[in-house]
């Protein structure tokens, strides 16, 4: 399981002296494995833990504190995508006043020398840091040298059939319903993790029970009806569909992921599920009553099934 560090002052020395992946990860997609991975290598030829180190809030937030939604994992999520790399420490360090203020001399020396006692910084080949983003990777191998750590830059990462590797890339297919391009950027599914909460019990007067689910921070994927599988607390994986939406018949203030596990009747109120949207089935649409609505949910249910059937496990 990887350790999570939340934060890089007065570090007791065991959690210090690691060789470091640095940027925001956020979906930790094969680009960001690619970096990760020249970590890794730094890792074992120093014979130091492998660890990574990311900020919370994400520093888009940070600066733009009204931006749309645009996140694509939590820090729970992160650190299990993390564990299968051969991490074993994830800093989620505090992205505060202070940090934004930083130079990046001053975050070279004092987050990555004095606080985190790095051996090695592995970044990618457009990583910037410290205020202004003045840093680059060749500015941080020169300041590591004075300081008594390594730099490594993993170059640019191309996808053989074109995909562009990179977070934007990951939001973009989302947001388009394009499950199978963002599954094929990021190495696994887009999922969405949360607590189930209370809706209104509609969908139990038509024999159609859901995990609701709020979105928070995550950016908005395209609303409509998805092929999903379900992590359960207990690790249960239930294959299900999921409507993700405002739902026009009847509306919401804000979007909900409400997901119907198939072959399950159990109670899942307070417990944190995480969903992976496999396939996009169709869009949101108004039906003539609940007659009319059951019977496409009931369509929905069928498509998800073979959709399911066909995607990789």
């Amino acid at each position: 399981m990887v350790e999570i560090v939340t934060d890089w002052r007065d570090l007791p020395d065991r959690l210090k002296g690691a060789a470091v992946a640095i940027g925001a990860f956020d979906g930790v997609h094969r680009g960001h494995q690619a970096v990760i991975a020249t970590a890794r290598e730094a890792a074992r030829a120093l014979g130091a833990p492998l660890a990574v180190v990311s900020f919370d809030p994400h520093p888009r937030r940070w600066f733009q504190p009204d931006a749309a939604p645009f996140r694509l994992m939590t820090p729970a999520q992160m650190a299990r995508a993390l564990e299968p790399l051969g991490v074993d420490r994830l800093y989620h360090l505090p992205f505060d006043a202070d940090m934004a203020a930083m130079s990046d001399e001053a975050f070279a020396r004092d987050v990555l020398g004095a606080g985190l006692g790095i051996r090695h910084a592995a970044v990618g080949f457009d990583f910037t840091y410290g205020k202004g983003r003045t840093g680059s990777p060749e500015g941080l191998r020169r300041q590591g040298e004075t300081l008594g750590y390594t730099v490594s830059v993993a170059d640019r990462v191309d996808d053989p059939h074109g995909l562009k590797l990179s977070s934007s890339a990951v939001r973009e297919a989302v947001r388009a319903g394009d499950m199978a391009r963002a599954a094929a950027i990021l190495g696994r599914p887009f999922a969405i993790e949360g607590e189930v909460v209370h809706g209104d019990k509609r969908g139990r007067t038509i024999g159609v029970p859901t995990a609701n689910v709020r979105l928070g921070d995550y950016m908005r994927p395209a609303f409509g009806i998805y092929a999903t599988r379900t992590r359960l607390a207990d690790g249960r994986v239930i294959d299900g569909v999921a409507s993700l939406g405002l739902r026009p018949m009847f509306a919401l203030d804000e979007p909900l992921l409400e997901i119907w596990l198939f072959d399950f009747d159990e109670d899942l109120y307070g417990q944190t599920v995480e969903t992976e949207l496999v396939a996009f089935l169709r869009g949101e649409e108004t039906f003539a009553d609940l007659d009319a609505l059951k019977v496409q949910i009931d369509a929905d249910a069928e498509a998800a099934r073979v959709a399911l059937r066909l995607a990789p496990s």
